[in-house]
């Protein structure tokens, strides 16, 4: 199973998989992703899960409003401890519809549990760590090659890049399980298919 739709309502590119909503955009886009899932032909109650590639603002700002409306987070053992890391910075800014993420209502997971948790929905792939852009840094990838990596650096960026040498793990591993095209947050998908190390 690899059919997908990237639904694009804010500055995030998320992805609904079916039963999986992967990512969110920022607070105060409910409305606009309520529009967007009806054109994109996807009922609320078709969302059963929510998970996030990070628990930065701008991909997981809708969690806890979405949860309040039945769709169950999912939180791997790497973001355990990172699933507030935005509630200060929203807190900040008034006037702001932010929910935080009441854990209790979140499935939590070990990495290895991935696999299983996916065929359950009739996802055939996994989830691996990708910790180089953040420590609570997840990428999907599915059997088919599709992989859907969040704010990772692209792997032209690994030359440059700050913690290149972790970035350099992170795709070692990604293409070692067979991704084919990435699917970033906020870049254009790229082809993996001539990539090496």
């Amino acid at each position: 199973m690899g059919s997908f739709i990237k639904l694009r309502y804010g500055n995030t590119n998320t992805y609904y998989i079916n039963g999986l909503l992967l990512d969110t955009d920022m607070p105060g886009t409910l409305p606009s992703f309520f529009r967007e899932i009806k054109k994109c032909g996807v009922a609320l109650s078709d969302i059963r899960f929510v998970m996030a590639t990070h628990y930065h603002p701008d991909h997981m700002g809708l969690m806890g409003e979405l949860a309040e409306l039945g769709v169950r987070p999912v939180i791997f053992e790497n973001q355990w401890e990172s699933v507030h890391y935005s509630d200060p910075i929203f807190a900040r800014q008034r006037g702001l519809s932010y929910r935080p993420l009441e854990e209790e209502s979140a499935l939590k997971l070990r990495l290895s549990e991935g696999r299983d948790f996916l065929r359950g929905l009739g996802i055939q792939g996994e989830i691996v760590p990708t910790l180089s852009h953040s420590p609570d840094g997840i990428a999907l990838i599915l059997d088919d090659g599709h992989c859907f990596v969040g704010d990772l650096e692209p792997m032209s960026f690994i030359p440059a890049y700050e913690n290149n040498e972790r970035l350099a793990k992170d795709w070692e591993l990604i293409l070692s399980r067979g991704a084919k095209e990435a699917h970033f947050g906020h870049i254009n998908d790229q082809d993996l298919t001539e990539a090496s190390f």
